[in-house]
């Protein structure tokens, strides 16, 4: 029998990878817990939200894969911190920029070229460079760019960002493009 690659369609990802049990329990959770929140946690609706929860499980594992991470705990503890503590030094930073008139704000937009390969890694580092006050990701740039807005474009922002990517791979296991 031919494949559906010899057919000439793409091959269907394979539902049995590693990683993928962990990515499988956590989303049917995540779907569970909506339907749960959707339907006021009738009990009536249990059977139905756990049937939604599976088809939905599957579905999004066919169209998703589950990405490889290789997750370090003792890393990611540190970059929690880290992210913690920088978020609270920059939310000052901006409240002060923004109420007081005599510290400079200088918005604008620089490209960041990242090492992350498109994917969900990368996907899951710009959520985390947003919620940094002061940058936020845009969209695509040429190449590997990411279009950042930035409050003060005087600012070593990329280099920020080149620091805190290296931070995100150490502690998430996300494998750099091959250039």
């Amino acid at each position: 029998m031919n494949s559906s690659a010899e057919q000439g369609r793409p091959a269907e990802p394979p539902l049995n990878g590693p990683g993928t049990f962990g990515s499988a329990i956590s989303r049917a959770a995540g779907f569970f817990g909506f339907w749960l929140v959707l339907t006021g946690a009738d009990a009536g609706d249990l059977a139905a939200g756990l049937v939604a929860a599976v088809a939905a499980t599957w579905a999004s594992l066919r169209l998703m894969p589950a990405p490889q991470w290789s997750l370090r705990p003792i890393r990611l503890a540190g970059f929690a911190l880290h992210f913690l503590r920088q978020s609270i030094a920059a939310g000052i930073d901006v409240a002060l920029r923004a109420l007081d008139p005599r510290l400079p704000l200088w918005p604008g937009v620089v490209v960041y070229q990242a090492r992350l390969a498109p994917g969900t890694k990368r996907d899951t580092f710009c959520a985390i460079m947003s919620l940094l006050p002061g940058t936020l990701p845009c969209g695509p740039a040429e190449g590997n760019g990411l279009i950042i807005h930035c409050l003060d474009v005087t600012q070593p922002v990329v280099e920020q960002l080149a620091a805190e990517e290296d931070r995100f791979i150490r502690a998430l296991g996300g494998a750099q493009r091959n250039d």
